[in-house]
């Protein structure tokens, strides 16, 4: 049987969305790639900028608090989300509405309040740097102001897939002597893993690009707590396009990478489980 031809308004709507995604998206990436290769110095500059000690210093800061900031919110995501979809008590509906905040907070108000909350100057802060625990102007810094950030992706990607298990395989599984461990672990846990490592990756890659919450509460000390995308801000400021180009082609690069294997097992999954995508 032949598929029915595309009609003219379905034709139209296509030619609409492509091109918008091509100015929106294509066109901006192909920019920084341009730059990378017809830029003053062509690759040869690009590549000496992004091997200097700042930038690879730069480069594993951001990648090793995205690796910490994905897996804590990985447990503790799933943890909340446990919670919401499983337990009714006082306060719930306040608790799941305060999950968004990040969302709609601008990121560099999400920096002032912690260096409100955790200053050296505030209660805690003080307290903190009198047992020798410092925050803001540290690694710690950037991975809390991210997790706070990235905290709902988990969550939200989570407790959809929580509500629709049918809890009587986990009420099967408890009556036939299964500890609440193990029938999380062998009856709930499959089914979540899906949701759970796509969450995982999407929250890796937004901390990756984070900017404006770590501008505030790093300090931007170079091979210290300066950050990729802050290092592009800086290089960008100092007129020196090919480093910033050259930083942001790599970020983007594995964030594009990470977003196409998670877009791939996503069709597989759908594919194996007689879903037509």
């Amino acid at each position: 049987m032949k598929a029915a031809r595309p009609t003219a308004g379905a034709l139209s709507l296509r030619v609409v969305a492509v091109a918008f995604l091509g100015v929106m998206v294509a066109l901006p990436l192909a920019a920084v790639v341009g730059s990378v290769l017809t830029g003053p110095g062509g690759v040869g500059t690009a590549l000496h900028a992004l091997l200097s000690r700042t930038a690879r210093a730069a480069l594993w800061l951001t990648v090793w608090t995205a690796v910490v900031v994905a897996l804590v919110n990985a447990v503790m995501g799933t943890l909340t989300a446990w919670v919401l979809s499983r337990y009714h008590f006082v306060g719930k509906a306040i608790l799941n509405a305060a999950i968004d905040l990040p969302f709609a907070i601008p990121t560099l108000v999400t920096g002032l309040m912690l260096v409100v909350l955790y200053g050296p100057q505030q209660v805690i802060g003080h307290l903190l740097a009198a047992h020798g625990l410092r925050l803001l102007f540290a690694p710690a810094g950037i991975i809390l102001s991210l997790l706070f950030v990235t905290f709902p992706f988990v969550v939200r990607a989570v407790e959809p897939v929580l509500m629709d298990i049918d809890v009587d395989q986990e009420e099967a599984a408890a009556t036939l002597g299964s500890s609440p461990f193990r029938t999380f672990v062998q009856v709930v846990l499959p089914a979540l893993r899906p949701a759970v490592l796509t969450a995982t990756l999407l929250t890796f890659t937004r901390a990756l690009g984070e900017f404006g919450a770590v501008v505030v509460v790093a300090g931007n000390i170079p091979r210290r707590t300066l950050t990729a995308p802050v290092y592009v801000f800086g290089a960008i400021e100092s007129g020196e396009p090919a480093a910033a180009s050259a930083m942001s082609l790599v970020l983007v690069a594995v964030s594009a990478g990470l977003i196409l294997a998670v877009d791939r097992y996503t069709r597989s999954r759908a594919r194996a489980m007689g879903v037509r995508v």
